[in-house]
């Protein structure tokens, strides 16, 4: 019989890629994305889309209401941050980061875990190419795997419980390259954080740290951004974000 996994499946590269990781490893993959008031819901469109094309055993959507406690330019109507110098992303934690998302989307994985008799879960989280998310170190894994053994039935029993991690030390470049090598298409998934109606914004964090590791991958980029006509404030061209 496979051992069962909860995969995290927002719909991006780096979840994407795992749930193909954990795929491989021969497990049967148990999906799991959320509907937390995220302005970006195109995301979830998207992990419906890699859940069946990938193929999972189930792919659930819980909804929860994070919009309420607000904090981030995700979760309320603080803006997005635009066209910031990759060393600026590197330093500090950005308005986008949504206070305590990690740890609440964990806790559901742990409990669904615990229903399905499964003693993995997998997270898309990275150390290197990130956006200075306290929740993607490597400390913060490690920590909530020693309290989800002391907080569950199944730790308290002996069935210790892993928390996977696989992209935690790879850059964007190499998480790309890791995808293409187990045949994702990774034109399925959505990364942006203000995408329009046409195609990723281009100009947000996430676009530019996706773009560029398709460069530096030296693979194409598919993703569709979204032309000047949508922005007024985007100048002609600049949405192709990355070249090298």
């Amino acid at each position: 019989m496979q051992p069962k996994a909860v995969v995290l499946l927002s719909g991006g590269v780096d979840s994407t890629t795992v749930l193909a990781i954990a795929k491989n490893l021969g497990y049967s993959v148990f999906a799991l994305s959320f509907h937390y008031g995220q302005r970006h819901e195109a995301e979830l469109h998207a992990a419906a889309r890699v859940s069946g094309k990938i193929g999972v055993s189930e792919h659930v959507i819980a909804t929860i209401n994070l919009r309420v406690f607000g904090g981030s330019a995700l979760t309320s109507d603080i803006a997005v941050p635009k066209d910031r110098p990759f060393n600026e992303m590197s330093h500090g934690i950005p308005v986008t980061y949504v206070p305590a998302r990690n740890t609440v989307f964990l806790s559901f994985a742990l409990a669904w875990a615990e229903v399905l008799g499964a003693s993995d879960i997998f997270i898309g989280v990275n150390a290197l190419d990130y956006s200075g998310y306290p929740d993607c170190r490597p400390e913060y894994i490690e920590a909530y795997e020693r309290m989800a053994n002391l907080a569950t039935r199944a730790g308290v029993e002996g069935k210790a419980l892993t928390i996977h991690a696989p992209l935690i030390a790879l850059t964007k470049a190499q998480i790309i390259q890791k995808g293409v090598a187990l045949g994702i298409d990774y034109g399925m998934t959505c990364s942006c954080y203000d995408p329009r109606p046409s195609g990723a914004c281009g100009r947000c964090d996430s676009c530019f740290l996706r773009s560029k590791g398709f460069a530096e991958a030296g693979v194409p980029d598919p993703t569709q951004y979204c032309g000047p006509s949508e922005d007024e404030d985007l100048p002609e061209g600049h949405y192709l974000k990355v070249t090298l």
